[in-house]
């Protein structure tokens, strides 16, 4: 999200709860129930679907497929019974979240660039099936969301209702993960790879260049991460355990508590140089259980997961 914003305006009407132009803008939003201090949440610096999440988004056969670099990230969703699909970062992190359907089930890919947290979410929660889009505002760096049904505000790195009639509530995270484009195609020849929107951005390029080689994150006023660990170096996060990216490179596969890890040089950064395709490598993960399925995980920020999960265990050694 863009520096600016009413950024101050906002802290000062947060005082007393939540701010009066919140309410206007978001006159559906029930304001009375929430889980999080408001003092917490701020303008990312666009406003509401400033960042237009996408529904229904069209495919091209993964063998077609031209414009992506083999090492160009790319978040995999591949559900039992279902086609295989890719959803290239070169357009989440343009558009945040992807409302899709796979093998009649309705999904949410979403993407934080400022907190590199790339999760699919089922959108069914109490029997209606949600749609996602971007509020424009941040806590703790991290996307908040809402539901077009009842604009509840949802922490996406947590997938937790914060804000509204769903304060409390948690979606259902889906086994997906990160990795190069290359070897999505390679072993889905015949999958799909979501097709290049129509709303006209630089696709391609990235608009955080420089992100994770700052030394802090943007807008985020909470704790530093423990252990000396960088508050923008990578961690695989598997529930409130968090493995250092740097660690598992250097071991390849580690097998702890009930879960394997993997890594194998693959795909590139987005949030590094200029152009995605351009950036530094930092390599596929893979995350399964004893019997070899996949798991949900999150390869995100080590700031994001101890603002999330302060209590969290580090898996250092």
């Amino acid at each position: 999200m863009a520096v600016g914003g009413p950024l101050a305006r906002e802290a000062r009407g947060q005082a007393g709860g939540a701010p009066p132009f919140w309410r206007a803008e978001w006159p559906r939003t029930d304001f009375s129930r929430s889980d999080v201090p408001f003092t917490e949440i701020m303008s990312g610096g666009v406003p509401r679907d400033g960042i237009p999440a996408l529904s229904n988004p069209k495919f091209v056969k993964a063998r077609a497929e031209r414009r992506l670099s083999d090492k160009e990230p790319v978040i995999t969703l591949e559900l039992k019974g279902a086609t295989p699909r890719a959803y290239p970062l070169r357009y989440m992190t343009w558009h945040e979240i992807v409302n899709d359907s796979v093998g009649g089930r309705p999904v949410a890919v979403t993407f934080c660039p400022l907190c590199n947290s790339g999760i699919t979410f089922d959108r069914r929660l109490q029997g209606r099936v949600l749609d996602f889009g971007v509020t424009g505002k941040l806590r703790n760096s991290d996307m908040v969301m809402y539901d077009r049904q009842t604009e509840s505000w949802w922490q996406q790195a947590v997938g937790l209702g914060i804000v509204g009639e769903f304060t409390g509530q948690s979606l259902r995270q889906l086994p997906s993960w990160m990795e190069s484009w290359e070897k999505f195609r390679a072993r889905n020849p015949e999958g799909l790879v979501m097709d290049q929107p129509g709303a006209g951005r630089a696709y391609g390029r990235n608009p955080y260049a420089g992100y994770d080689s700052s030394t802090r994150p943007f807008l985020y006023r909470g704790e530093m991460p423990p252990h000396g660990i960088k508050p923008l170096a990578r961690v695989v996060k598997v529930g409130t355990r968090a493995w250092p990216l740097d660690r598992l490179r250097a071991e390849t596969r580690i097998s702890e508590a009930g879960v394997t890890l993997s890594w194998e040089a693959g795909q590139v950064s987005a949030l590094d140089s200029a152009e995605i395709a351009q950036g530094r490598q930092i390599g596929d993960v893979r995350v399964r259980d004893a019997a070899g399925r996949d798991l949900p995980h999150d390869v995100m920020f080590a700031f994001a997961f101890h603002a999330f999960h302060p209590k969290g265990t580090w898996m250092l050694r």
